[in-house]
């Protein structure tokens, strides 16, 4: 461990002047990191510490990253602080904060965030009146909700209760678009704050202490031992796969040779996710050359992409602005929060809610699995974008990925698509069919990455919300015999995975009673559902959010007739 330079006591008003100079500062155990010199040497990316600036992240940091990893952090350590910290909202998730010449050393009586985007949970459980303007989002009277929900009725949705004619087209006329979404956004906050534990410090905290404990005891439970022989099976069924597809492809079977190669894509998949989340050796640089190969040299997909891309998932699961993993737009949206023309802060643009967008999600729900069967091929593109535009780190440990991985995307296409593809396949439409049959066989990976989060909450309730609370809210597992486990790859077991990413992927079911154990304990709903329910509940919220959107079209269409 490095050696520790002595740390001065920062109070919180230091701390929030240090983030208003633009300062990466984020809190791990008791010390107070700046980030600054490291961003940009980042193997996880920049955007992952992006949303810690202002937050404790210290569960998030034990989780995604080895024992080594924590030491080599204590580096960036200015302070420390006394007592529990009350986290901020990061800037990029719209956080504002005081330069240290600005007021006093007061702490404000609301959060950073400014009023205009304070989390609904914020406003919704404040009771206490404040001096700021009202707010047409959130400042919201029972009886204007009410109205709201009424127009539902006018959509073709089973009204709660005998209205005349008159009396919904009142209802509509007291409807504005953007008070529709609103109130929809009012709704799915009341839902969860009244199925999760409280948002008050105790309950949190008390949560936090328990999960913390409950890694402690995997760990004595050799749960992240990595059982090597599991991937001795694992090699073998890879390589009777790959005989498969020269055999077939020798005889002329192009369709038999696809099939096998979509399957070994499928099953590799999993592997590259394990060597990801350094769950196979534990070791960054070995994982990191295991992932690089079986994702890069044979799969034709950056590993940098994904590691930059799926650790701000894990970090800020399910969040229509920040997570990459459920922004689809214009193909898909599960959240009526797409409907405002969001802006990603992942992909730094704004996710139009245009015409085209709007036939689409129409029918999204009828469309789900047609979606699904091309998903390769976007991320081949976010691949090739990830590496022309340079936005993996240049320097640090991770410098010679972008060389390693550049290297396996030019092997890969030499290899499938000269080599396999035009010139051992000798007609255009025996090509076509055989680039079709090998990628659209992917899509039982896509639908099972969306099962464990489609269907679950979107909703935003705030900083004071911890890690396991929020990763729990956020994900469903999916219920699957044990001998079906090489098909799911461990993605069935997404709430547990997302609790503790390095876990090898092997040992998850042996996990699965202890994170039962422990949500029965502190009150958080676990999500368990059969594979044929999570597609049907992932369905269900794919033709709710449609209707949400023929809603508000009906909305805009009353509001423009009134105009």
């Amino acid at each position: 461990m490095p050696m520790m330079r002595p740390c001065p006591l920062l109070t919180r008003r230091q701390i929030e002047g240090m983030i208003a100079e633009g300062r990466l500062v984020t809190i791990v155990d008791v010390y107070v990191l700046k980030m600054d010199g490291w961003i940009k040497h980042h193997p996880g990316g920049d955007k992952a510490i992006m949303h810690m600036v202002g937050r404790d992240a210290t569960d998030e940091v034990t989780v995604l990253h080895s024992p080594e990893a924590r030491d080599q952090m204590m580096r960036y350590r200015i302070g420390r602080i006394e007592g529990r910290w009350k986290n901020f909202v990061p800037p990029i998730q719209g956080g504002q904060f005081r330069l240290p010449d600005e007021g006093d050393d007061t702490e404000p009586s609301q959060h950073n965030r400014p009023d205009s985007a304070k989390s609904d949970a914020e406003s919704m459980c404040s009771s206490v009146a404040s001096s700021r303007e009202t707010s047409p989002v959130f400042d919201v009277d029972e009886s204007s909700i009410r109205r709201r929900r009424g127009a539902r009725t006018i959509a073709g949705s089973p009204p709660t209760s005998t209205t005349s004619a008159s009396t919904e087209e009142d209802e509509l006329h007291n409807v504005t678009p953007m008070g529709f979404l609103d109130a929809e956004t009012r709704k799915a906050i009341h839902l969860d704050l009244d199925k999760y534990p409280s948002l008050d410090g105790d309950t949190q905290a008390s949560i936090v202490r328990k999960y913390r404990q409950l890694h402690e005891n995997i760990k004595a439970e050799g749960l992240y031992d990595c059982d090597y022989s599991s991937y001795a099976i694992e090699a073998g069924r890879y390589c009777l796969l790959m005989f498969g597809v020269l055999f077939f492809l020798k005889w002329g079977w192009y369709v038999p040779s696809a099939a096998c190669l979509g399957v070994l894509w499928h099953q590799l998949v999993f592997t590259a996710h394990d060597a990801g989340h350094m769950g196979i050796t534990h070791n960054f640089h070995v994982d990191t050359c295991i992932g690089i190969f079986v994702a890069d040299f044979i799969g034709g997909l950056s590993l940098g992409w994904w590691k930059r891309s799926h650790n701000v998932h894990h970090i800020i699961t399910n969040s229509p602005e920040h997570d990459p993993d459920i922004e689809h737009m214009p193909f898909l949206a599960i959240s009526h929060r797409f409907f405002g023309d969001l802006y990603s802060t992942y992909y730094e643009r704004l996710m139009k809610y245009d015409g085209f967008a709007k036939v689409l999600l129409s029918v999204q729900s009828r469309m789900f699995y047609v979606i699904m069967l091309f998903g390769r091929f976007n991320l081949y593109i976010l691949s090739w974008d990830h590496l022309i535009f340079r936005r993996g780190p240049r320097r640090g440990p991770a410098w010679w990925h972008w060389w390693a991985e550049m290297a396996g995307l030019v092997f890969f296409w030499a290899w499938f698509g000269y080599g396999l593809v035009y010139r051992c396949i000798p007609t255009a439409w025996d090509r076509l069919v055989y680039v079709l049959v090998s990628h659209i066989l992917q899509a039982p990976v896509h639908i099972q990455i969306t099962l464990s989060h489609f269907a679950m909450s979107t909703a935003d309730l705030g900083p004071d919300e911890s890690f396991p609370q929020r990763m729990l809210r956020t994900t469903m597992d999916v219920d699957c015999p044990k001998w079906l486990d090489f098909f799911h790859g461990g993605l069935q077991f997404q709430a547990i995975h997302h609790l503790y990413p390095r876990i090898p992927r092997h040992n998850l079911r042996r996990t699965q009673k202890l994170v039962q154990d422990f949500c029965d304990e502190v009150g958080i709903p676990y999500a368990l559902y059969g594979f044929v329910d999570s597609n049907k509940e992932v369905l269900g919220r794919l033709a709710d959010v449609s209707r949400q959107a023929a809603i508000l079209a009906e909305c805009q269409r009353v509001v423009a007739i009134g105009a």
